[in-house]
């Protein structure tokens, strides 16, 4: 009796202790018909494992594989659910050293539903942003923080989206970090383990992509020398699915609905801005064919394609793809010739947001919707610039983020895309028909 009196007293010791170990996380990953990412990062080394449920079948418990946290890349786990259906609702338990932790927010997943040729197409809708900055006062320069307002995190959290897409700049490297595995890897780390990011991380699931911040040093490009360090740092805190090219970039792509989504890598393959030949490489001639190849063949009723920096602005400022000429209207004549409908650019790293609007040769239409910035400094001149293609009223320049709705029937299909305020509070919002491709 005194043994169980003193395991009752000291139980939520245990849980506490447990939570201590927890360095980032727990995160969703990507989400499939038969299975699903769970990520996490710990303290120290620990035996990690998850366990999990459908919600309306909580007495059928699964648990994934276990594995034990290493601090070659920073005590990173990811294991797999893979005893999912399609369509369905989880809780979901994290263990460690074989102890049920005890976390203050739910930690729920959800699988895509399996709907061709059954049912209509699901409505579903997804958030985006770029340019995460978290300040760090040993490593900043002096003056007044350039990141703030982190509760950006949780208002992306209270929209409930179904997943998020990071869209470069997810973390920024200083001085102290590119040259080093245990620089950049500080740094990611740094960045996942504020408070304010923990419902967001384990209650929505997360793809991306990488800008410079979190490739290299400021405009870093192909030529950056510890690139691969970089690379490997990204595939062990981001959550896609597989990578197109084996040791070559982070190009990936999935599926949601009778969407496509292609993340690009504008990093790997992209010459120098000071290069001057207008045939130079911005996501390069191997990405680019792959994914012309993938819009060709997509059947998708919307193809969301996600690039770091803005594609259709034709002002040749900063890095925006109109710096790369040949290449870009490689792409857009593609889209003409092969009649591709649908196609959004979703993109970031300006620091403002505005939504553009192309027409093509054929009459096929073509949207860029640039949010940027979620918590990193904020560039009042941007929407001063004369972007011909931005749609009126859509220009904003302080911190925000993005939202696109999915719905309709398979004939009516429609898009909503919104902004947001970091606060949550909308800003504009935009609707788009299948039509109007």
């Amino acid at each position: 009796m005194k043994k169980f009196i003193l395991f009752f007293l000291l139980f939520p010791i245990y849980l506490f202790a447990n939570i201590n170990l927890i360095q980032s996380g727990p995160m969703l990953g990507y989400s499939d018909m038969r299975e699903v990412l769970l990520w996490i990062q710990t303290k120290q080394s620990c035996k990690v494992q998850f366990k999990y449920y459908d919600i309306d079948n909580p007495k059928d418990v699964f648990l994934t594989d276990t594995f034990r946290t290493k601090s070659d890349n920073f005590f990173i786990a990811k294991l797999i659910a893979n005893k999912v259906l399609p369509g369905k609702k989880y809780k979901y338990d994290v263990l460690i050293n074989d102890k049920v932790v005890k976390l203050n927010y739910p930690t729920e997943f959800k699988t895509p539903v399996n709907w061709r040729w059954k049912t209509e197409p699901p409505e579903f809708k997804f958030a985006f942003g770029s340019c995460l900055y978290i300040n760090d006062e040993m490593w900043d320069r002096k003056g007044k923080p350039y990141g703030g307002e982190y509760f950006i995190l949780n208002s992306i959290y209270e929209k409930k989206p179904d997943f998020m897409i990071w869209l470069g700049d997810n973390i920024y490297l200083r001085e102290g970090d590119w040259n080093t595995k245990t620089g950049i890897y500080y740094r990611w780390t740094h960045t996942r383990s504020i408070p304010e990011f923990q419902p967001l991380l384990a209650n929505v699931h997360q793809y991306g992509i990488w800008d410079d911040h979190e490739f290299g040093p400021n405009d870093s490009d192909r030529g950056f020398w510890n690139k691969n360090t970089a690379l490997q740092a990204f595939k062990d805190f981001m959550g896609n699915t597989e990578y197109v090219f084996e040791n070559e970039g982070i190009t990936s792509k999935f599926e949601w609905g009778d969407c496509d989504f292609f993340l690009l890598d504008n990093r790997w393959w992209k010459a120098p801005n000071g290069l001057k030949d207008s045939t130079k490489p911005y996501f390069g001639e191997k990405q680019l064919q792959w994914l012309i190849d993938n819009l060709i063949y997509s059947n998708a009723k919307f193809k969301f394609i996600c690039g770091g920096g803005q594609i259709l602005n034709p002002l040749q400022v900063f890095e925006n793809y109109s710096n790369y000429s040949v290449e870009r209207q490689k792409l857009l004549d593609a889209i003409s010739k092969y009649k591709i409908k649908g196609v959004v650019f979703i993109t970031g790293d300006r620091h403002f947001s505005e939504l553009s609007k192309l027409t093509l040769n054929d009459g096929t239409i073509v949207y860029d919707y640039t949010s940027s910035t979620l918590s990193a400094g904020e560039n009042k001149k941007g929407c001063s610039e004369n972007n011909p293609l931005r749609i009126d009223g859509t220009c904003y320049d302080s911190r925000n983020f993005g939202l696109i709705e999915v719905s309709g029937d398979s004939k009516n299909r429609k898009l909503n895309l919104i902004l947001f305020d970091n606060k949550g509070n909308k800003i504009w919002n935009y609707e788009i028909k299948e039509t109007d491709f």
